[in-house]
């Protein structure tokens, strides 16, 4: 796995990232972690999109999780990363999607699709092609077609 940062980070010496190099932990709008604050939320100079975490911080997590040997951890932590940057409303359609007998085989290859080619998330088109498999074998997909309403 290459993890590409233009900051020098060494997942073995900069664990925990906010105690240790808080330089690295910044708000998907660029905030400081030390700008984050509860007199700043009531200032309205955070909103709740600032205390999201941003791609690059999660695939710091998933370094961390590689070096100490945990792989499942890390595969979780870049599928994660790869959802940093999806919307919340549609990161909530795919979880829907991916509960048993939600979506149709081809609903979830759909979503896989989309994954892969409008939210670069290779991972997690992944990740929804094993569910599928999965699902098929124990019978857990959609028989018929649903409405957006019905899902």
């Amino acid at each position: 796995m290459a993890y590409a940062d233009a900051v020098e980070f060494d997942p073995t010496r900069d664990y925990p990232l906010g105690r240790r190099r808080p330089d690295l932990v910044t708000t998907p709008s660029g905030l400081r972690q030390a700008d984050v604050t509860l007199d700043a939320l009531r200032a309205g100079t955070v909103d709740g999109d600032d205390v999201r975490a941003t791609t690059e911080t999660i695939k710091r997590q998933a370094a961390v999780a590689l070096a100490a040997g945990r792989m499942p951890l890390a595969e979780n932590l870049l599928r994660a990363a790869e959802l940093a940057a999806v919307p919340a409303d549609t990161v909530l359609e795919i979880y829907t999607a991916l509960r048993p007998r939600r979506a149709t085989a081809a609903e979830l290859e759909a979503w896989a699709e989309r994954l892969e080619r409008e939210l670069a998330a290779p991972r997690m088109a992944t990740f929804v092609r094993e569910a599928l498999a999965v699902y098929a074998q124990r019978g857990l997909l959609a028989v018929h077609e649903r409405s957006p309403a019905q899902v």
